[in-house]
């Protein structure tokens, strides 16, 4: 079971302690199976409880698993081990498709908006007991919220989508909760999930969003949260429709207790419009960041939600970091102001390089997904000799491992680094790289 370790202590979190310091050195490997309590509890001359304790800590910080009568093992993916570690190593001039980063020359400039915040600082510096969310970002932000019909709400800065989505979930959750997520989804929330001591239950995803019957079904198991993404979907760029928006408010409104969370994170850069979910149920957050229109480093996402979600987010947030710098807010509110991204032109953009290659695909027999966003999917027959054969070719794509729990395989392709002069010979490469598979769902 545990090769040539033993495992020591003499306290619960000494006991857990020890167990966690040996997965991070490697002396105890993912799926190793741990002794069983008594079993344990003799070895160390302590109280069966004392071990049952140690073991519970480590499933409530994502380290191991229960698996009934076959006992407890390390995690496949410890909490500790981000999905970002499932990825290939790019030799040069190989063309990096696999980062999710956008396109550079799509983002704005930000030392005119970092000059008026410093401006601003000066005549009123932000100080402890000032407001958490600066009076015209929260407005500007309303407004935005306002033309794309969310439900009406009070307004939260955190520091990214990830921040508070986190902040949500323990708002509301507890450690080996459920949560109905999207699969393919974005691996992040896999991670934050297994960190938070929560179980993933997977949500199939076809190019309008979730399934109804799959998130029926996760709720009706006791999925406590659902977490959505409304349009740009990681990685598949799934966008919900009117018509499936509708199908899943139906849903959910006989499950009027479960929490459910919009990510808009593509919000300024897509085409189509936004159909929330937000409202649905008694708890409920939208979050928009501004990673992926204004860059990933401006790390600040503005949300909304029922007055209990956020209170309690805002709440959690004045304990730990207490408020984002407001020389960030000052900056996305000039941002904003002056228009420093043509949304129009970015969308217009990415749609050209995204729709361009998924017809290429289509012309080679290779289906493919990406209704929105910068990304698209690609099924596939086996990842590894996919990625392989594609970086023998000169393109790097990311596993779709990252962004799997239970969905068959693919790759995920990120265009903004493409000219539409390199869409051709980067689909004939995805087409030699996936022959002589065919397929036409990814959920």
């Amino acid at each position: 079971m545990l090769g040539d370790y033993t495992i020591t202590g003499r306290g619960a979190a000494e006991i857990a302690a020890d167990v966690e310091r040996a997965i991070g050195e490697g002396a105890l490997q993912p799926g190793a199976t741990l002794p069983p309590l008594r079993e344990l509890a003799t070895e160390l001359s302590v109280n069966p409880n004392t071990v049952a304790a140690a073991y519970r800590l480590l499933r409530d910080r994502g380290v191991i698993e229960t698996a009934g009568r076959r006992g407890s093992r390390v995690r496949p993916r410890p909490a500790t081990s981000a999905r970002d570690e499932i990825s290939i190593e790019v030799p040069p001039g190989v063309r990096n498709l696999a980062t999710g980063n956008p396109d550079l020359a799509l983002l704005p400039r930000l030392a005119d908006a970092l000059a008026a915040a410093a401006a601003r600082h000066a005549q009123r510096p932000m100080l402890y007991g000032g407001s958490a969310v600066d009076e015209e970002l929260g407005r500007l932000a309303r407004e935005a919220f306002d033309a794309d019909r969310v439900p009406d709400g009070p307004i939260g800065v955190t520091s990214g989508s990830l921040d508070a989505i986190e902040r949500a979930l323990t708002a509301h959750l507890r450690p080996g909760d459920a949560v109905a997520v999207e699969d393919p989804g974005w691996g992040s929330v896999f991670d934050i999930l297994t960190a938070l001591g929560m179980r993933p239950v997977p949500v199939g995803v076809d190019d309008d969003g979730p399934l109804p019957g799959d998130v029926e079904r996760a709720l009706a198991q006791g999925a406590r949260a659902l977490v959505v993404t409304d349009r740009g979907q990681n990685p598949t760029g799934a966008v919900i429709s009117a018509a499936r928006a509708a199908e899943l408010r139906t849903v959910l409104a006989g499950h009027p207790d479960v929490l459910v969370i919009d990510d808009d994170h593509v919000h300024g850069l897509v085409e189509l419009p936004l159909r929330p979910l937000a409202g649905s149920t008694r708890h409920w957050m939208l979050v928009r960041s501004t990673a992926k229109a204004y860059g990933p480093d401006l790390r600040l996402s503005v949300l909304t939600g029922d007055p209990v979600t956020v209170d309690r987010v805002r709440g959690r947030h004045r304990l730990g970091p207490g408020w984002v710098s407001h020389l960030l807010q000052d900056a996305v509110v000039h941002l904003w102001r002056t228009g420093a991204v043509d949304a129009d032109a970015v969308a217009a953009s990415y749609a050209e390089r995204r729709d361009g290659l998924l017809r290429a695909l289509a012309e080679r027999g290779v289906p493919a997904h990406g209704r929105s966003g910068m990304n698209v999917w690609v099924p596939v027959p086996d990842e590894t000799g996919a990625v392989t054969r594609l970086l023998q070719s000169g393109w790097a794509v990311a596993p779709g491992a990252r962004f799997r729990l239970a969905s068959p395989p693919g790759v995920r392709v990120t265009v903004s680094p493409l000219d539409a002069g390199e869409l051709p010979a980067l689909a004939d490469a995805i087409a030699d790289a996936v022959r002589p598979y065919r397929a036409g769902r990814f959920g």
